[in-house]
């Protein structure tokens, strides 16, 4: 069974153009009209699938687990894992752009860390159970507040 969305109300079932306040061509009793119904809009599934862009770089992905443990200068992420500054200016940027990340500037540093955001939370929560580990600022309630 195979469905793919059109738009934010029409979809393709099984290769026929349907609503989503059509009736399925075969109800197999699993209430995929019901679920359809409450299908979010193809907006959010593409901002999501943006987001997993993001973690499929493994350079970007470790600056982020580092980022999400400690805010930190472009210079000493650089230096800490290995990669030219270039690089890790450019992943910077990627994140940075797409919510995960915030910056702030002191004086002729800019230091970066995770975004005070729900999507953010949401990534550092799912790189930490990734990697079966604690936050050592867990139980905080937003540690990023502090900086």
């Amino acid at each position: 069974m195979s469905i793919l969305i059109v738009s934010s109300n029409e979809y393709l079932f099984e290769g026929v153009s349907m609503k989503k306040d059509k009736e399925i061509l075969h109800d197999h009793g699993q209430d995929l009209s019901h679920a359809l119904k409450q299908m979010p809009d193809v907006e959010y599934f593409l901002d999501g699938a943006t987001v997993f862009q993001q973690l499929c770089d493994g350079t970007r992905l470790r600056i982020l687990w580092l980022l999400c443990h400690c805010e930190e200068c472009g210079n000493n992420i650089s230096a800490a894992l290995g990669i030219s500054a270039a690089s890790v200016s450019h992943h910077l940027k990627l994140l940075k752009l797409h919510g995960l990340i915030k910056s702030r500037r002191a004086g002729k540093e800019v230091y970066y860390s995770l975004a005070d955001n729900e999507r953010a939370r949401l990534v550092h929560q799912m790189i930490d159970d990734f990697f079966q580990m604690t936050c050592p600022k867990k139980g905080i309630a937003d540690h990023n507040l502090n900086r």
